[in-house]
């Protein structure tokens, strides 16, 4: 039982190191995932995780190796806002393998990617066919980015010549029962206000209320908690 106070203390130490470095390298290393952070998220990982099980590593030695790796991606960050001629090779680029209607096949090949691949990628983008496809774009994060025909995008308000309204941002307000008071004191609203519009919707509590969410200018959407459908 010797082993449980030091695992617990490396443990919770290496919790803490990765928290700390992803906040500081920012929200990049998930949102835009590049094959680099992919390889350097799994190699800091191991780093932690394969030091908590070696009886030769402690609290110092996992700090460094973090510490280390940690500076090496913090840095690699640096030069590419830095340097724009480095982005290329350290992200990757863009690569557009459907244009102007046409697979290119070539790109394709020097990605790697299949027309299988691309039709699930295309598929998952809600485009079903090829022929609706004027511009594809594989990310540096693997992902498709598509541009559809002219024919086969919807029609906006512009083209309908219908006015346009300023786009208002949906305000979370009640969640699983609870009242996000911050949301509640930021959009100016009380919470005598908040209940007598859940009394209009016959809701008499916040807590019967699952979800609730508010757009200025707009009725208050409640969703209540619903019992699962036998």
């Amino acid at each position: 039982m010797d082993f449980l106070l030091p695992l617990f203390r490396e443990s919770v130490f290496g919790f803490f190191a990765l928290f700390v470095l992803v906040k500081i390298l920012g929200k990049t290393q998930i949102t835009q995932l590049t094959p680099f952070d992919f390889v350097a998220a799994l190699v800091l990982g191991e780093l932690v995780g394969s030091a908590l099980f070696d009886d030769n590593t402690g609290i110092i030695k996992i700090g460094f190796a973090v510490l280390i790796w940690g500076v090496m991606i913090y840095v690699t960050e640096i030069i590419t806002q830095k340097f724009k001629g480095t982005r290329g090779l350290l992200e990757g680029r863009p690569t557009i393998i459907i244009h102007q209607g046409n697979l290119i096949r070539d790109e394709m090949k020097e990605s790697k990617l299949d027309v299988n691949q691309l039709q699930h990628m295309l598929r998952s983008k809600g485009v079903f066919s090829m022929k609706e496809v004027e511009y594809a774009v594989l990310e540096t994060d693997g992902s498709v980015s598509v541009l559809k025909k002219s024919d086969y995008q919807p029609p906006t308000k512009k083209d309908l010549n219908v006015k346009s309204e300023p786009v208002q941002l949906p305000i979370t307000l009640v969640n699983d029962g609870e009242i996000i008071w911050d949301n509640l004191k930021e959009a100016n609203l009380t919470e005598k206000w908040l209940e007598d519009e859940l009394r209009i919707q016959d809701v008499e509590t916040v807590k019967d209320v699952f979800y609730a969410e508010w757009v200025e200018g707009e009725e208050l959407f409640v969703l209540p908690f619903t019992k699962r459908k036998s």
